[in-house]
Order: C-alpha cells, then structure tokens, then sequence
C-alpha cells in the first residue's frame, strides 16, 4: 500500500470524518433559547412565509452549498457506491469551508436513476444556496445537470465537468503564452469524453479554439461514426474530423489533454507532436504519462492532476470561486460566459508564467477570490 493511502486510512479512523456541525450562536440562558428557537424563531417563519427572498436574510440559505453525489464515478475509481462516496463529499465540504467560507453539506444518493436523484435533489434544494453536482457518471451527469439547471432557480454546476474545464483552460492560457503561439493557430487533442473531456471541449471551443479533436476508447469521435450516444453526437458536430486513433490524432497537434485513464500517452505519442508540444495529462491517481517521461519525450510543459507534480490541475482552484461569486452576486444560473471569465481570471493569478508555473497553488485563496470576480451577472 502507498504510504499516503496509509496513512489517509489512519487519519479518517483517527478523526472519525472530516466535517462537524457548530452553531453560530450561544445557547447559555433563557432567552439565547428564546431567540434562537421558541418563541422567537415563529416572527422568522412568518416573515419568510409572507416574502420568500428573505429566507437570505434569515437562515443559512444564504451561505450553504450542497455537494451531492451518487457515487457512481469516484475520483477515477469508478462506480463505488454511495456510502464509498462519503469521505470524498466530505473532503469537498472542508475545501469550500477552508477555502471560500461556505458551508457545505455532503448529500450521498443510494441511487443511480436520474428521475430519483433530480426528485430528490429538488425536494431538499429549499435549505441550500447552490448544488454542487459531484462524481456521477457520463452520460447521466448531463441529464441531471440540464434539468436541475432549468427546475431550480439556484446554481446548479457539476464541479468534475465545469470545474475542470476552467482550471484546464486557465492553464492553457498561461502555456501557449510561453510557446510564443496564438489561439488560432492551435491544434488541440482532447483524450476522454465523459463529464471532464466533454465539458473540457465545449469550454475551449466557446473560447474560440477553431481546431479541437476529441478522443475516445475507440478512436476519434466522428461523425462517420455509428456508436455514438447523444452526448457524443453532440461533440461530433463541434469538430469536423475524420475517422483515426489518438495516434493520429495526436500527430502534429500542440496540445494533448488527457481526461482518461493511466498510461495512455507514450513517448511516441509526444514525439509525434509539433514543437514545444504541451501535454496535460489529467487522469487520476494515475496519469496517461508521467511527467518526467513526458518531459524526457521532449513536451514543454506538462501538467497532472496530480498533488506534489509540477502544475497541478486541481479543481479546487475554480469550485470554491464559483459559488462564492454566485452566492455573494445572487446568480441563478452559471454561464459558459462567467466561466470563461473565471478561467482568464485564473490565468492571470500567475504573474510570471513559466513551464513549470502555469496555475496557482491548489490552495491559494487568491485564486477563489479571482474567480468569484467572474461569477456575476
């Protein structure tokens, strides 16, 4: 066993989960009860009852986030389940905390079925300020999300697919700035089209990337294709390619992202590519190269998802901005526009980008407070 595994197992049992709840006022008399509960709480129930705006003003509507999972897509691990899902959640929980100063609640589904999650997830919105949407598998992540968006009048993001995508963006920013090339110009490789790839590309193509390439398990998605499902469709018709294998994909390309399994890219696949190739490989906990085979074969900057590695794309440089703009700005909906935004705004947190220095330390709060900037209407 990894020596971090071990001792993650030891600090868990040693703590017994990573979250409490703590009031924010005192219970020491009489009338603290009085006002925090009976009978002063019933004006508050009124006063909501009579403008529902005001439950903002009142309760912790305001500042609450819930981080909803149904553990069907767990850190790369897979379909573990909602009980599995739980320390994950909580970890999330005590990033927004520490992070932006949210209170995050972690709200496990055991169950899998769209219908019963959006159901659920709308039925106890009322406590919540947003919903962070967390570890559920493509393509029903893309339902899910879609519907909660237009049925809930609070924001609605799926951190694996968003997140991801600004963090990855704000990392492109800052590489093609240092490989002397611009947007126009670039050829980008997208290997993975489940939440991260799919989002990933749709982000890049809105910020005016003209030519993307988007990968597979089987090869390039096309649209001579035959197998693909709706959400592929989808991704066909923001490219124009022709039928091939990531080998041909990558060849020329400037730019590699991998949001797909371990050891997917070899050396080859680096050497084939144009000059100063950049190569982000993102699958956890393993990536689809290693970095210093990756930089042995010649790539120019590399990044992982990987904590201790160069240039780490971690999503908690976007999450905890993200709903902090939102709640302090009352958004009801995150648009592509604000993640764009956020995205540049990230890049920017880097003031002197080098091949080693394209983002911001996972646990900058300079970083969130950049974000939030972005995440108004």
């Amino acid at each position: 066993m990894d020596a971090v595994y071990k001792k993650s197992l030891e600090f868990h049992k040693k703590h017994g989960g990573k979250l409490e709840t703590r009031s924010k006022v005192p219970l020491k008399n009489a009338d603290d009860l009085s006002l925090a509960y009976t009978p002063g709480v019933a004006e508050v129930a009124r006063a909501i009852s009579k403008n529902k705006n005001e439950v903002y003003d009142y309760t912790l509507k305001r500042n609450s986030v819930a981080v909803v999972s149904d553990g069907s897509a767990i850190l790369g691990l897979g379909n573990l389940g909602s009980l599995a899902a739980i320390p994950v959640m909580e970890g999330k929980s005590i990033l927004f905390k520490e992070l932006a100063g949210i209170d995050a609640f972690p709200i496990c589904l055991d169950t899998q079925d769209v219908d019963e999650i959006v159901r659920t997830v709308k039925n106890i919105a009322p406590v919540f300020g947003g919903i962070n949407l967390e570890d559920i598998s493509a393509p029903r992540c893309f339902e899910i999300e879609k519907r909660l968006k237009n049925e809930l009048d609070i924001p609605v993001v799926h951190d694996d697919q968003w997140g991801t995508s600004i963090v990855v963006l704000a990392a492109i920013v800052n590489a093609i700035k240092l490989k002397g090339v611009k947007k126009e110009s670039v050829k980008i490789v997208v290997n993975g089209a489940g939440a991260a790839g799919t989002a990933v590309a749709k982000i890049l193509v809105y910020y005016g990337f003209p030519d993307i390439t988007i990968c597979d398990s089987r090869g390039i998605i096309s649209r001579e294709r035959k197998d693909l499902n709706e959400s592929k469709i989808e991704l066909a018709h923001l490219t124009n390619k022709s039928a091939g294998n990531l080998e041909s994909a990558a060849k020329g390309s400037d730019i590699l992202i991998g949001v797909s399994k371990a050891d997917l890219f070899t050396s080859a696949t680096i050497q084939g590519m144009n000059k100063k190739p950049i190569v982000l490989a993102l699958a956890n906990p393993i990536p689809e190269i290693m970095p210093d085979e990756a930089l042995a074969a010649g790539a120019f900057i590399v990044a992982t998802g990987r904590s201790g590695s160069i240039n780490q794309v971690n999503n908690s440089l976007a999450f905890p901005g993200i709903f902090r703009g939102a709640l302090d700005n009352k958004v009801k909906q995150v648009t592509m526009t604000m993640l764009v935004r956020a995205a540049e705004n990230l890049a920017f947190c880097v003031t002197n980008p080098a091949p080693d220095k394209i983002l911001p330390l996972p646990l900058d709060k300079t970083a969130v407070l950049a974000v939030a900037r972005a995440i108004k209407n």
